[in-house]
């Protein structure tokens, strides 16, 4: 598991699935992957499935916060806009990422997902909070800071 030491952070790059050491003290300041130059903590939406799941859950000590989702659901289509701002606004502080459930049937599996939109909280690559359900912005920057 990735684990925070000392002062350091441990961020997977979205882009190579490379583990990346960045000083705590700069994680606001735009690090990029030291193997491919990719954004670390950016504001984008990161797109995973069954095989790049895992790899970058398991590199990444910053809180994840899941979106299992599929492209027909109405209320997971209605909330995507919600969830980018609060990626914007959570930039730095946590990763957020999308998982297509159609794509991923295996990974909706194991983490038993019975319904969409379900958000599921990452911390230190382990599952620490869960919800149901379209959500604003506002209520999961709320949710990630305190679950």
């Amino acid at each position: 598991m990735a684990a925070a030491t000392a002062g350091f952070v441990h961020v997977a790059c979205p882009k190579c699935l490379s583990q990346n050491r960045v000083d705590a003290s700069r994680v606001l300041e735009a690090p990029k992957c030291g193997k491919c130059s990719t954004p670390l903590l950016d504001d984008a939406v990161v797109e995973l499935d069954d095989a790049s799941f895992d790899a970058f859950a398991a590199r990444t000590s910053v809180p994840v916060l899941v979106d299992f989702w599929a492209p027909w659901c109405g209320p997971c289509r209605q909330m995507a806009p919600e969830f980018a701002q609060a990626a914007r606004r959570l930039a730095g502080r946590a990763r957020l990422v999308k998982v297509n459930t159609d794509l991923s049937q295996a990974l909706a599996g194991r983490f038993g997902i019975r319904s969409i939109p379900t958000l599921v909280l990452l911390k230190d690559g382990q599952e620490a909070a869960r919800t149901t359900g379209a959500r604003l912005a506002s209520e999961l920057e709320r949710w990630v800071a305190t679950a």
